[in-house]
């Protein structure tokens, strides 16, 4: 079976976390979890998967976490090629200080990744989500999955499992 490389920036630990989660669910046999400040190199670990899980939370404005920004710039001027590449995207944002930029480094993921060939699966309906805008929404869904850690930590396991059963379709993840 593929292995699956699941890797994340985390800041004040949430991200992090999540992608614990994530792999606890997956599996550590097929989930490789890498943290961007400690465990990444340059993006040929990246190009080492043909499945990718990428989480990132939103900062500031809509801007990715800090340990994503040379990565995205490399892979901006690079132009490495993901054609192949099949990607998921997760990260936590805050839908009530942040509600107009909520998960915003979601889309910044998204149309960089997309630029350089890969294809991105995952979206997600944002019906169920509340927020004033976010520029991670296309045709009504989320382009990846976003959570709430600080409003609605009580939705986070089952969108979590949700998000991952969706994933079945796309990735290599067994059944449970």
């Amino acid at each position: 079976m593929a292995k699956i490389g699941l890797f994340y920036g985390s800041t004040s630990g949430v991200t992090e976390e999540i992608a614990e989660k994530i792999q606890d669910a997956i599996g550590e046999d097929v989930c490789d979890v890498y943290s961007m400040e400690e465990d990444f190199d340059d993006v040929d670990d990246l190009l080492k998967y043909d499945y990718l899980l990428l989480g990132c939370s939103t900062w500031g404005a809509g801007e990715v976490q800090n340990d994503w920004r040379e990565p995205l710039f490399d892979i901006e001027v690079d132009k490495p090629d993901f054609s192949g590449k099949t990607i998921a995207i997760f990260g936590p944002g805050d839908c009530e200080c942040h509600g107009n930029h909520f998960v915003g480094a979601l889309g910044t993921l998204y149309e960089q990744f997309k630029a350089v060939g890969a294809t991105l699966v995952g979206a997600v309906s944002a019906a169920d989500y509340r927020f004033e805008k976010s520029t991670a929404i296309r045709d009504d869904k989320f382009v990846g999955l976003p959570l709430d850690e600080v409003n609605e930590s009580e939705k986070t396991d089952q969108r979590i499992a949700d998000w991952l059963e969706l994933l079945k379709a796309d990735f290599p993840i067994p059944a449970t």
